[in-house]
């Protein structure tokens, strides 16, 4: 009896032992499924980043030329004429150049060949020259030596992004291209420098002119507006449901319905602007004053939850000690409460703001896609944003605004980081640990 026994319990050590061995085999192989699926999302990751990178860090320097204008009166058809304001925006800027850019090459001399040599310099070199002289209109009668703006094509050959290496046929750079190209080079003639015009222009119709400044101020109005509305609205929907509302079904189908608009689609917003600030309230299309319109609606949700949370973090004793020292309600919630929810209730609205931010499908619906040059000057005028602007340029298959396309995500990403990560910091500061 007692060798059976001990045979049972035996079984029993044997049996309780593979178990241990099998759960623990069971939560090891867990382990490694998440670990492994950490780093394919990783890699993941790497290589978004990686494909952005890599085709968008050429659009923050471009290509310019040098040539020797003559600017006399006689190439710029003024003999006879008085210099004024008006007389120095309308000379033959256009002609200068194509005289400078000709003289540099002597060989190229059939029409059609000039008229393909002049493409070397982009639309932009005729305006930067105009603005030159209207600065310093001493520069009248001189000779003088200027970078000019390269055209598209130029600029991407020189920047890599045309392979001379495959057949002419498949590229517009062609083969008599790159021998002028390469004759430029070899005098010293071409150079490369810091692309201000994609961080201080407006959008244009040549990539080597596009800028992100305009979607840039844009975007700025419009999460102004979304930010002046939707903070003090969700801060006081916030302490007013937590502090004030009465529990009943009626607070708790706004509950219910505040939770869920925070899971709405983005477009369905959009929709709601179309019909009832552009349809009904009849205001301006494509204006920032709308796109911020729509994004505090969609901004709201979040931010609630957000400070109800944070409310709801505060001790019950705070609340106590307030009105036993005879703290009115309103007073206990605006002085003691609502300052030691107020790190939380940022760290939810810079969130909310990092997602307005990146948001395009409401602004579609809005209008603000279209095509608009001129920089705007308050929340009122024509504007587009700067994801609408990444929309726009990302439908154009030239290659300067591919590198255009990926330049812009890497700001837009650069802006939504530098937002999460002031939020992160807010928190870690100010949060109280209770």
């Amino acid at each position: 009896m007692t060798d059976k026994i001990a045979q049972i319990a035996q079984n029993k050590r044997a049996r309780v032992k593979a178990g241990l061995a099998k759960r623990r085999g069971r939560e090891g192989r867990f382990r490694w499924y998440g670990i492994g699926s950490i780093l394919l999302a990783f890699t993941f990751l790497v290589v978004l980043l990686g494909s952005i990178i890599s085709q968008g860090y050429t659009a923050f320097y471009t290509t310019e030329i040098r040539l020797t204008v003559d600017l006399s009166a006689e190439k710029l058809g003024i003999e006879g004429e008085p210099l004024n304001d008006e007389t120095l925006q309308y000379l033959s800027y256009r002609s200068v150049l194509a005289d400078a850019i000709f003289a540099t090459l002597p060989d190229v001399t059939s029409r059609t060949d000039k008229r393909e040599l002049f493409r070397f310099l982009s639309t932009g070199a005729e305006y930067d020259l105009r603005d030159r002289v209207a600065a310093d209109p001493s520069l009248v009668g001189q000779q003088i030596d200027i970078w000019a703006l390269a055209g598209d094509n130029v600029n991407q050959f020189n920047k890599g992004n045309i392979d001379g290496n495959l057949p002419e046929s498949y590229r517009q750079f062609k083969d008599k291209h790159i021998g002028w190209f390469n004759q430029l080079q070899s005098d010293d003639r071409i150079r490369t420098v810091f692309n201000t015009r994609f961080f201080t222009n407006g959008d244009s119709r040549d990539a080597e002119l596009a800028g992100i400044w305009g979607a840039t101020v844009g975007s700025f109005y419009t999460l102004l507006v979304t930010l002046v509305l939707s903070f003090p609205i969700g801060v006081a929907a916030a302490i007013y449901l937590e502090e004030f509302a009465p529990r009943n079904r009626i607070t708790e189908i706004i509950e219910i319905n505040i939770n869920n608009l925070a899971a709405v689609p983005s477009i369905v917003f959009g929709l709601l602007g179309l019909a009832v600030f552009l349809n009904f309230a009849d205001l301006p299309r494509s204006a920032p004053v709308v796109g911020g319109l729509v994004l505090t609606l969609m901004t709201l949700p979040t931010i609630i939850i957000s400070s109800r949370a944070s409310i709801k973090a505060v001790p019950p004793s705070v609340r106590d000690a307030a009105l036993g020292v005879g703290a009115s309600k309103m007073q206990m919630v605006i002085h003691h409460v609502l300052p030691l929810a107020m790190p939380g209730m940022l760290t939810g609205t810079i969130i909310g703001m990092a997602q307005a931010l990146g948001e395009t499908a409401p602004l579609l619906m809005i209008g603000m896609v279209a095509f608009i040059v001129d920089i705007p000057s308050g929340p009122l005028d024509a504007a587009t944003a700067l994801p609408v602007q990444i929309y726009l340029w990302a439908e154009n298959p030239e290659k300067g605004f591919v590198e255009n396309t990926s330049g812009a995500i890497m700001v837009l990403l650069a802006f939504l980081a530098f937002m999460n990560a002031c939020a992160v910091i807010m928190r870690k500061r100010l949060e109280r640990r209770w």
